[in-house]
């Protein structure tokens, strides 16, 4: 299993990721569709872990289960945290000026997708996109 750690504290450390992402997608042979959605997701919570998790770390781990491939991004910062997940969750939540549709949007964009907040001690985010067969 291949795993790659990204650190995410600049504009520019978010770009390498993102392409980091899309060369994996690429390699393992995922569709135009299915690797389009990850690489917007990861563009997604990656700005989420810049902007308000004042920076952190993406890694891109490949699986292999079940006889299915896949990759799985995790997202982590040691910022502030979400105090209301679900709400965070909905379309249209911003805390930061924006349309509001990072996290719900990245869900939908995904097969799998986890976060766990806690108030002072950051968020993690892990999604999961399965390569159709």
């Amino acid at each position: 299993m291949t795993v790659e750690r990204f650190e995410i504290r600049t504009p520019e450390q978010l770009t390498i990721a993102r392409r980091a992402v899309t060369a994996c997608a690429t390699r393992l042979n995922f569709g135009d569709v299915e690797r389009t959605k990850l690489v917007t997701a990861a563009s997604e919570l990656g700005r989420n872990v810049l902007v308000h998790g004042a920076g952190g770390t993406m890694t891109i781990s490949e699986l292999q289960r079940a006889g299915r491939t896949g990759i799985e991004l995790c997202f982590a910062d040691q910022g502030p945290g979400i105090p209301d997940i679900g709400r965070a969750m909905q379309d249209g939540f911003t805390t930061a000026r924006s349309l509001g549709l990072g996290l719900g949007g990245a869900r939908r964009l995904v097969n799998e997708f986890e976060i766990v907040s806690e108030p002072g001690m950051g968020t993690k985010v892990t999604v999961i996109q399965w390569k159709r067969r």
